[in-house]
């Protein structure tokens, strides 16, 4: 099954990619959803007990598969950085609403999302809250028609063309305390619901948006009052595998990138591929990848399983997104000045690949992670 998957979005980057470069970045980002949806892939992003695809036993049914997320993660970003971070959102901003969502809420929205025409959005960071999402500062009250939601995200991927966003706020309690904070979902029509877009060097949707006496029904409160921390670290738990998939998707093009142009450019009277410290760049490259590939399968199947899983997702993330830099670096420097040149693959690989090691918990926090989890073995 993964494997006709994969070859699906294989097909899909070869065909739809020519015609992302010639369009703005909202009109790329909307044309890349909708041939994801017409692909079927989407479905994948949501559980199939709310509308998703069925995974035959890879999962429970309540959940979405990690292992199908990292296989098309890879080859959606060997073709595309905007396909693959369309393909994701789908999965990572409505993920709270599968876990936390009414039946009602669940079965209006879910199933939009997984045909493509709900464009989900996850807003957790803020300007004084990033790694540290106890943090947070946007507040939610209780009001006679629900609640009433203040505050600022930023970095919030798909800001702009969402239809929804899931929000963390704060229910009680001051910024810094770990609890007190709950998840909401938010039409991004809903009254005082602002956004402003700002550009990042790997062209996509992304901006602030402000949450100004924004009232809410009761409803879309997601889980318990309380729970919206553990909501955020399920999705981030559950997607984060994936991200050192699509580091892998870069690097491995990036690696073949390299590997053509060494192979056919000539200097000094032969192929560069003919010198031995060339040859030992594209042998580190190659194993290293290898190395996070097999850590990516490792983490993927425990997330699935049930398996103990925070040390092989801490340590894919690390490895694999540290590793698509230095394998992009690479290429970027085998290609001389062309790997610098504004729209080659290589130039375009290396702005992909630099936020992966930022979002969604960076190199230094997953290192943090796989210390404590060493240190608290038994």
């Amino acid at each position: 099954m993964i494997e006709g998957l994969v070859e699906r979005a294989r097909e899909l980057g070869r065909s739809v990619v020519p015609a992302l470069a010639g369009l703005d970045e909202e009109d790329a980002a909307r044309r890349a959803l909708d041939e994801l949806a017409q692909a079927g892939l989407l479905g994948w992003t949501v559980p199939a007990r709310d509308g998703g695809h069925d995974t035959r036993g890879l999962c429970p049914p309540d959940t979405v598969s990690v292992r199908v997320l990292a296989a098309l993660r890879d080859e959606l970003a060997y073709h595309s950085g905007m396909l693959d971070v369309m393909f994701v959102m789908q999965g990572l901003g409505s993920y709270a609403l599968a876990r936390g969502g009414g039946d009602e809420l669940r079965a209006e929205v879910l199933a939009e999302v997984a045909r493509g025409g709900s464009i989900a959005a996850f807003a957790l960071t803020e300007p004084d809250a990033g790694s540290s999402l106890s943090d947070v500062a946007t507040r939610a009250e209780r009001v006679s028609e629900g609640w009433r939601l203040d505050g600022h995200k930023t970095f919030i991927s798909n800001a702009g063309i969402a239809r929804f966003y899931t929000v963390l706020a704060r229910t009680a309690g001051q910024p810094g305390d770990r609890g007190g904070l709950s998840m909401f979902f938010v039409p991004d029509d809903a009254w005082g619901v602002d956004v402003e877009p700002f550009e990042v060097m790997a062209p996509h949707p992304i901006g602030d948006v402000f949450f100004r006496e924004c009232t809410l029904p009761a409803e879309f409160l997601l889980g318990a009052e309380g729970e919206g921390l553990e909501l955020a670290l399920a999705t981030l738990g559950r997607f984060r595998t994936s991200v050192a998939a699509a580091a892998n998707g870069f690097a491995r093009r990036a690696l073949d990138e390299s590997r053509a142009h060494l192979a056919s450019r000539r200097q000094f009277g032969k192929p560069l591929a003919a010198n031995q410290g060339l040859r030992f760049d594209l042998a580190e490259m190659d194993t290293r990848l290898r190395a996070a590939q097999l850590l990516v399968d490792e983490a993927a199947l425990a997330v699935d399983t049930g398996s103990p899983d925070t040390l092989a997702v801490a340590r894919a993330k690390l490895f694999a997104t540290e590793t698509a830099g230095y394998v992009c670096d690479r290429a970027v420097q085998h290609k001389g000045g062309l790997g610098v040149k504004r729209g080659t693959v290589v130039e375009r690989l290396y702005r992909d690949v630099r936020a992966l090691r930022i979002y969604e918990g960076t190199s230094e926090v997953q290192k943090l992670i796989i210390a404590r989890e060493v240190l608290d073995r038994d």
